[in-house]
Parts: C-alpha cells; structure tokens; sequence
C-alpha cells in the first residue's frame, strides 16, 4: 500500500501581518499535482489543518477546495485528524456524511472509535486515526483519573482503539503529539508548560507507521517508523533551513514501511540575509520572504525603504549592533563624569564596544563646537 503523509498546513497563517492563504493555495496545487502522479492509496493529514480555531473564510474555501479536488477528481481516500490549532466540532463537521464520499474527518475524540480499514493485494491495514489529545477530554471521557499529562492520555486512547478492533497485523497510527528528543520551531504553538505536554516513543510501539503532526521539521522522532512529515511550508524565519516535503510512504506485506520525502518548492521562500546594506543592494535580488540582518554600524535612513527595492518582501530588520547587550551599567556615579566619558558609556552599553581614538575625537569636535555657539549666543 503506498500513501502520502502530510500535516500542519495551518491553513489561514498570517505571517509578518501577511495573509499567506495565496502561498498556501500555490503549494496545495503542487500537492494535488503530486498525488496524480504518485497514485496513492490514501492521503492521510495529521493536525494543524487550520491555523486558528475559528479559520478566515478564504481558509475555509481553500480547504473545501482541495478536499474536494483529492476526493473528487483524484478518487483517493482522505483521512485527517485535528490538531492542538483546530477547532474539533468546527473540523468534524458533517464528518458522517463525507465518510461515503472517501472523506474521513475525526475532529472530537471518540471513545467508541474503531480503525479504518484499507485494503491493497496483500490484505488489509488498519489505519487508527486519533486527533489531538488532550488529558483534561481524555480524562472526562473516559472517566479515567489516573489520566494526568499527555503521555498517559495517548497511552489510554491507543488502547481503548485496539481493544474496539480485533484486526492484527499491519497498522498505522494518525496523530497529533509532541515526542521528546525532537527539533521545534517557534511557529509551533506549546502544548503545555514543562515536560507533561511530552509523549515518548514507546506509545506506538507496534504500528507498522506512526504519522506525526505537531512539529514543523520533517523528522524521525527516533525510530524510521515513527515520522514527522513536517508543516506545509515555512512558517517562521527559524525554519528558513528547513526542506519542506510531504512523506510518501510505501508498506509490503510484511509491514516494512518504506519513506521518501517528497519536496514541494513554494511560489516563495523564506530566507534571512546578512550583511551590509551596500553589498545586500547589490544582489540580484527575489520576491522570496526574507528577515535582513544588518551588520552596519552606522545610522541608514529608511532601510526598510532600499531594501524593498531589491527584496520587496522584506518583512523584518534587524541590527544586532543597536540591541542592547546587557543592563545599565551601574558601578559608577555620572556627576563625576565629563560628556565624552558619558557618552563612551553609552555607546558601551548599547553596541557592546569600547570609542576608538577616532570616534571620541569626531565625539569631542562636535560637542567642543556646540559649546563654542553656545558661548558666542550667550555673549
């Protein structure tokens, strides 16, 4: 059986104050593209579908769009879970109804819950779809108080679903979690504080493949069965090295799942620049989302304003040189101090370096000469 894993397309994301639905609808179309050529099974998504729990309506209609489109046209099953951003009974809606179209949504967990079951020349494979966990629902749900962080409400909900099925042999498992050990981004949104919003490994020990969501880097949470197919697309400056891609996973009879990653290329990268504004002015120059570091030390009038002139896209600035390195200093006492001591403890403070001979004499030329016109106004 051959299906395609992909999860987190926060779909509604504003980055910057930019509305990337645009974005997310180009690289959509790539991935309906991918889906005709690699002819898979099934499409299963794991969370994070919206970006918010109430998604803008252009979120909606693009999300309306593509199912339709892999469901419709292409003829493939989908299954999506929802995740730590999504609305569960929003998702879920009409859930029921689209299961006989080959659309199958679990927004809100459900304690009766059984495993899908999909079929290639091999036999079949139960496909355990579980939406994100929350210890508190699990908890009421199930009437379990022993149910106390995240680890110990997946553990409960994967064996209440195995003990609803009498299927053996292949499985996967669809869900929405954070496993310890893995590379975050500071788009991902926590799911707790402190360790209690953790889930180790050892929770899916037995499925033939555990498709992830949550974390934005495609990664293996420790075991090459256990996958994280990674966001959409880049969705903070921190993932501008990451290789976004879709999973397209293959399982033989014996259950052995092989994983290729799949790379979709966005209208637009995400990119940071360093250096000079002179030299970044002299690049050949892209319509890609970028974060500029200048490394100038000097004041540059309206850089947000030359640099769009090459990346029009630039969305932020910054300039390490003028961000305070630590505290005020305090061990001294300024009323014994002269203009120019002031003033190198000022400059000190803010770019970390010591005046050079050059900088207090051009320091004390000027101030000399402020104190000459106040002299002659005066007299």
């Amino acid at each position: 059986m051959r299906f395609i894993h992909t999860a987190d397309w926060h779909l509604g994301r504003i980055f910057h104050e930019l509305h990337l639905t645009g974005d997310q609808s180009y690289l959509l179309d790539k991935f309906i593209d991918l889906v005709k050529d690699a002819k898979p099974d099934a499409v299963v998504i794991a969370g994070d579908i919206y970006d918010r729990a109430v998604p803008p309506p252009e979120a909606v209609r693009l999300l309306d769009d593509v199912l339709s489109r892999l469901c419709l046209e292409c003829g493939v099953t989908v299954v999506l879970i929802s995740g730590n951003h999504d609305s569960p009974d929003r998702l879920g809606f009409a859930s029921r109804m689209l299961a006989n179209q080959n659309l199958h949504i679990f927004g809100s967990l459900l304690p009766d819950a059984k495993p899908l079951t999909l079929k290639d020349r091999h036999g079949p494979i139960s496909l355990y779809a579980l939406p994100y966990v929350e210890p508190l629902v699990v908890r009421e749900k199930l009437g379990m108080d022993e149910v106390k962080d995240h680890d110990s409400a997946m553990r409960a909900m994967i064996a209440l679903m195995r003990q609803k099925s009498s299927a053996e042999g292949r499985s996967v498992l669809l869900t929405h979690a954070f496993v310890p050990g893995c590379m975050e981004s500071e788009s991902e949104r926590p799911l707790t504080v402190g360790g209690a919003g953790t889930v180790s490994k050892s929770c899916f020990e037995g499925f033939s493949y555990t498709a992830l969501g949550h974390l934005h880097c495609p990664q293996s949470a420790g075991d090459d069965k256990i996958q994280y197919s990674g966001s959409l697309m880049k969705y903070s400056f921190a993932e501008s090295d990451h290789d976004k891609s879709v999973n397209l996973v293959e399982i033989d009879k014996t259950g052995f799942c092989s994983v290729e990653q799949v790379h979709l290329s966005p209208r637009r990268d995400v990119r940071r620049i360093k250096g000079c504004i002179g030299e970044i002015l002299k690049g050949q120059g892209s319509d890609d989302y970028v974060e500029v570091t200048l490394l100038d030390r000097e004041p540059i009038l309206d850089a947000i304003g030359k640099l769009r002139s090459v990346y029009p896209n630039t969305l932020n600035i910054r300039r390490p040189c003028f961000t305070p390195g630590r505290g005020p200093e305090t061990n001294f006492d300024h009323r014994k101090m002269n203009d120019t001591e002031l003033f190198s403890s000022f400059f000190r403070q803010v770019t970390g370096d010591e005046l050079t001979c050059a900088q207090r004499q051009a320091f004390t030329s000027v101030v000399d000469a402020l104190r000459e016109q106040e002299r002659e106004a005066t007299a």
